[in-house]
């Protein structure tokens, strides 16, 4: 029997499109997410969310408008919550119990994603590759969470206040939005 189908469907043959076929599958295995943002505040804007694979960074891209000119603490939070606008998404996400941090510093939250930087037309473009946060299911993942653009400069922890340990001293929340899957 093994000879037969040796003979009539050349196996042999198959072993060398494996390689290929698996390169093809790891490539479709991308993960998409969108966020649209708003608030009490005139900031609006869209985030979009992409991951090549599991174990992959995730980049960051889009803009937000009406923020006043300078840094905005930027960070995923807890809860996909908005019943109560942003203050309901709770604390940032940190799932491993840490204290705040930049998105550099090997101590952050995972949702620790620093600063965006408004221009003096109140617009920050967003780019960013972010190691700590997943698309992919498991304990880092942020589908459902809450992202948040802050009122004022995240000081990454750094700055010596009460809050920077856990907030960043970021002040407010100007703007926020429910991060979703999106049709890769």
């Amino acid at each position: 029997m093994l000879q037969w189908i040796q003979e009539n469907f050349n196996v042999w043959n198959l072993q060398g499109l494996l390689p290929s076929l698996q390169v093809v599958h790891a490539k479709s295995m991308a993960t998409k997410a969108v966020c649209i943002m708003a608030g009490d505040s005139p900031v609006r804007g869209t985030v979009f969310f992409e991951q090549a694979g599991a174990g992959e960074p995730v980049c960051l891209t889009g803009e937000l408008k009406g923020l006043t000119p300078g840094l905005h603490g930027f960070h995923v939070h807890e809860w996909g919550d908005l019943t109560n606008g942003c203050t309901s998404a709770g604390p940032h996400f940190n799932p491993y119990n840490k204290d705040h941090g930049g998105p550099t510093h090997e101590i952050r939250h995972v949702g620790d994603l620093g600063n965006l930087e408004a221009g003096s037309d109140g617009v920050a473009r967003v780019n960013i590759l972010d190691k700590q946060i997943d698309l992919q299911p498991g304990e880092r993942c942020i589908i459902g969470r809450t992202l948040v653009v802050h009122a004022d400069p995240d000081d990454l922890g750094q700055g010596g206040h009460e809050l920077s340990k856990t907030t960043g001293n970021a002040g407010a929340r100007a703007a926020c939005g429910v991060i979703g899957l999106a049709k890769a």
